[in-house]
């Protein structure tokens, strides 16, 4: 119902969730020998795909733009920074604790603007 634009919420909104439960557990295997902290990423893909699908000279069609957007995958990188500790772990808890006040701030954004999305489409549909 909410087009491209729907379909690229929900994929962001999908991201951001995984990107908070990776962060999460990096931050809980803080004091684990040996862990490797990770992230996700997503955006140079949609990107990338979205680029395949034309430049700002061709006309795009929405057909196209959505199958960049579905097809878009996370992918999940472990970090290969220095290690911080001495027992080989690499979580630097500072770093970890903005990323996931980051990825909160946003998901909870995205959530907000989808509920003002659907309540505007919603009144226009009862024609209120």
């Amino acid at each position: 119902m909410l087009g491209n634009a729907g379909l690229m919420t929900e994929k962001s909104l999908d991201y951001l969730w995984q990107k908070q439960k990776i962060t999460s557990n990096n931050i809980s295997n803080q004091n684990t020998p040996n862990f490797k902290a990770e992230y996700i990423t997503f955006e140079d893909e949609l990107e990338r795909k979205l680029k395949m699908t034309g430049t700002r000279d061709t006309n795009r069609s929405y057909k196209d733009l959505r199958e960049a957007i579905r097809s878009s995958k996370m992918t999940i990188h472990e970090t290969e920074n220095e290690h911080m500790s001495m027992d080989q772990n690499n979580v630097d808890i500072t770093a970890e604790s903005s990323e996931l006040a980051r990825a909160t701030l946003q998901y909870q954004y995205l959530i907000q603007s989808f509920n003002f999305d659907y309540t505007r489409l919603r009144t226009a549909i009862k024609g209120q």
